[in-house]
């Protein structure tokens, strides 16, 4: 199987302000201009501020590039608003899962969202639909998950209060799947790297801002940091089924691109 290069953006926050849009934009520029542009673009959760139509316009410009997008709310975001808006399907507010396939590589990309709460957790349906998409998958090739609320302790005292419920549930489903390579999540506004059921579980960084761990954060002040340049995660996918994942930080000022030495 040729390599898979799968990019993650996350917790993009479109507010209809000027400075989170760019920092998305400057993003996709980055990855629009590497050699060897990523199959696909996964943005795992929190698309907006506040679910607003007109911040889904927003995010669907600025994820208007020559690369496949694919998206999955996250608890900032509105499930009507962002089907309507950003994917131009009929209202719903049923969950919004997606299985693309990218070459040999099965993505299941799971709404762990719940209307009107912070937390996460994946219904009956979504369950069902998981089950039917590996059912489907070719045999023997890779698979990859992707929800936004991490199903591990990340020692984050924001985030774990508020992480996916029940995650024994997912875990019990992707130990018996030996052709699930990866686990990938968004909320935390931090990269992280832990493992799930015997598998990489990756958090991608936020292109807004950071999110400090226990040994950083002195609640409930100072919680967020804004001054870091947005970071993408870039997940590689061999032949052997095997992830590896390297984390790019993009600076806001100066030449996008990696210059030889």
């Amino acid at each position: 199987m040729p390599m898979i290069l799968v990019a993650q953006v996350s917790d993009t926050h479109f507010d209809l302000g000027a400075r989170n849009a760019e920092r998305v934009e400057r993003v996709m520029a980055f990855l629009a201009d590497l050699r060897r542009r990523p199959d696909a673009i996964l943005v795992t959760g929190d698309i907006t501020e506040c679910g607003k139509p007109e911040q889904y316009a927003e995010a669907r410009r600025a994820f208007d590039v020559d690369i496949p997008v694919y998206p999955i709310p996250g608890n900032h975001d509105d499930r009507a608003g962002f089907r309507a808006t950003l994917l131009g399907e009929p209202v719903s507010d049923a969950p919004i899962n997606h299985a693309p396939r990218i070459g040999d590589l099965t993505v299941a990309l799971l709404d762990s969202s719940i209307p009107g709460e912070a937390g996460g957790q994946l219904t009956d349906e979504t369950y069902d639909w998981l089950r039917d998409v590996l059912t489907a998958a070719p045999a023997a090739k890779p698979v990859l998950l992707a929800l936004h609320h991490p199903p591990a302790h990340l020692f984050s005292p924001v985030v774990d209060e508020i992480s996916l419920a029940d995650p024994q549930r997912l875990a019990a489903l992707v130990a018996g799947d030996d052709r699930i390579v990866g686990v990938l999540t968004g909320h935390a506004h931090s990269s992280a790297t832990t493992m799930f059921a015997g598998r990489p579980l990756l958090v991608g960084p936020s292109t807004a801002s950071v999110l400090g761990g226990e040994w950083e954060l002195e609640l409930p002040d100072h919680v967020m940091d804004y001054a870091p340049d947005p970071a993408v995660a870039l997940h590689v996918i061999d032949g052997n089924n095997r992830m590896t994942t390297h984390f790019r930080t993009i600076p806001m000022g100066g030449r996008i691109g990696v210059q030889p030495g």
